[in-house]
């Protein structure tokens, strides 16, 4: 069937013009530590002189140690002490809130970034691979330069991801360009560059071939093939079956191979890429798209292209239910598709984003106040929609808990936890059950690290939070929170 796709073809390459006009084209903090002040506390918190008890701390770690997480990487940072606090990495929580400046916040863990990054290094060993960080998950500049110094590439979905990355100081050879709808001038700095980009349409290819043409550069490209696989998750996150709008049909793929043909001297096709969906769970579903995409190396090969690069994309989920379930880890998903990258001598591409960054990280909220309508009960927050907006986008669930013991006579009750925001759509949890908490307690939503910072907005006004990270036992900020003065500088001499 994959033959007979290939076979299928407009009779025309594209036409791109010669001489393209480029006039409109753009030219394209150090951490900081708690200050002292009448509100806020020095705080350089060390995991040894931390207030968690000595017993609560060892049986932590030797649970950590015992358990199948452990051998992969994948340890949880944040976890309850024998005196009911919740700490990170060894710092309480409610410590961290008496000393920041507002709330809400995030609070990372770097250690935990580690970790996750050190569990994909293990599962590739004895290939040629390339991680790439999906920026798109968390674009806080210190995670980025974390992360690139311990050995990740980059995949970037838009022009300013791309900036953001060089000025991090990714390899330009280690990041992919991804995106349906890249811009032309984005195009021309990836080419500049050097940066792997991904063919997604027939206009997307004019583009990549322009921009070579501009910067006089020839384009390492990938061929971006719509496998058409269900990925088995939340349709809107489900990005390679046939009804997305990312990648070519199959049918067209012999199309595709003509224009590369037909401009050889701009861009050279170097590999193929596929991208299923993100939150997956079933490790077979990658290994279905990797033999899929190996049957296309094989017909494109025998065409006589040097294929090198096999990219599968990224996707794998995490326990957001915090439930114990086993899923996939990255050993689990590089095992799936390790003969397959071997037998075909390739060098492996993956884009892991969620994966990388999910679990490191809580939004902190405090409790405004508790109420009821006499059928629904709710704990209202000054977290919201605007600042974690994936529970009300997708309907996705995340772990909430109190990060101190509630109160001796507090009542377990069915709660929806929301905040401020005039919408009715602003909740963070639906019939969560709590301990009642008291005004002013501090509320945790956990795995907050991926799609969450990276997609806040302002709505209601409400300025997008700053960000912390626990740092061998320090807390560190990490990213400013935006202020009014913030968004009223845009309006400046208007």
């Amino acid at each position: 069937m994959a033959a007979a796709q290939l076979l299928s073809r407009p009779p025309l390459s594209p036409q791109i013009p010669r001489n393209p006009d480029i006039s409109s084209f753009l030219s394209p903090n150090p951490a900081l530590r708690f200050r002292s002040s009448a509100r806020t506390k020095t705080l350089s918190l060390r995991a040894i002189a931390s207030r968690v008890p000595r017993a609560a701390a060892a049986a932590s770690s030797a649970s950590a140690a015992a358990s199948p997480e452990a051998a992969t990487g994948f340890l949880h940072c944040f976890s309850k002490g024998e005196d009911g606090f919740l700490y990170c990495e060894g710092v309480r929580v409610q410590d961290v809130m008496e000393a920041v400046e507002r709330s809400p916040f995030y609070l990372y863990s770097k250690d935990q970034i580690t970790r996750n990054f050190e569990a994909y290094k293990e599962a590739l060993k004895g290939l040629r691979s390339v991680v790439g960080y999906a920026i798109k998950a968390n674009n806080n500049l210190k995670i980025l330069e974390h992360l690139k110094d311990l050995g990740c590439g980059a995949v970037l979905v838009s022009g300013n991801e791309l900036r953001l990355a060089l000025r991090a100081g990714f390899d330009p050879a280690r990041c992919i360009f991804n995106g349906n709808g890249k811009l032309l001038e984005d195009l021309v700095l990836a080419a500049e560059k050097g940066v792997f980009v991904n063919v997604d349409s027939e206009f997307d290819l004019e583009n990549i071939v322009t921009a070579a043409r501009v910067v006089g550069k020839r384009v390492p490209v990938l061929l971006r093939i719509n496998p058409d696989v269900d990925p088995q998750v939340h349709p809107y996150v489900a990005t390679g079956n046939k009804t997305s709008k990312f990648g070519i049909r199959n049918e067209k793929l012999q199309w595709f191979l003509d224009a590369v043909k037909t401009h050889s001297s701009e861009i050279n096709l170097v590999g193929v890429h596929c991208h299923l969906g993100s939150t997956i769970t079933k490790v077979d579903i990658f290994r279905d798209a990797a033999i899929l995409m190996v049957n296309f190396i094989d017909q494109i090969r025998a065409q006589g292209f040097q294929l090198e690069y096999l990219n599968i994309g990224g996707g794998l989920g995490i326990d957001y239910h915090h439930t114990g379930a086993v899923l996939p880890t990255p050993m689990d998903l590089i095992n799936t598709v390790r003969e397959l990258v071997l037998s075909r001598d390739l060098t492996l591409i993956i884009e892991p984003g969620r994966s990388l960054i999910a679990n490191t990280c809580c939004l902190v909220n405090r409790v405004t106040g508790v109420k009821t309508n006499g059928t629904k009960n709710f704990i209202v927050i000054d977290g919201s929609m605007a600042e974690l907006i994936r529970p009300s986008l997708y309907g996705a669930y995340q772990h909430i808990e109190l990060v101190s013991p509630p109160l001796a006579d507090a009542k377990v009750s069915t709660y929806d936890v929301v905040g401020p925001v005039c919408e009715s759509a602003d909740f963070l949890g639906k019939d969560r059950e709590l301990p009642t908490p008291a005004k002013g307690a501090g509320l945790v939503v956990h795995d907050a690290g991926a799609y969450c910072m990276s997609m806040a907005s302002t709505y209601n006004l409400k300025m997008r939070p700053p960000e912390y990270w626990v740092d061998t036992g320090s807390v560190v900020k990490i990213r400013h929170g935006e202020t009014l003065e913030d968004f009223v500088k845009l309006f400046d001499g208007l």
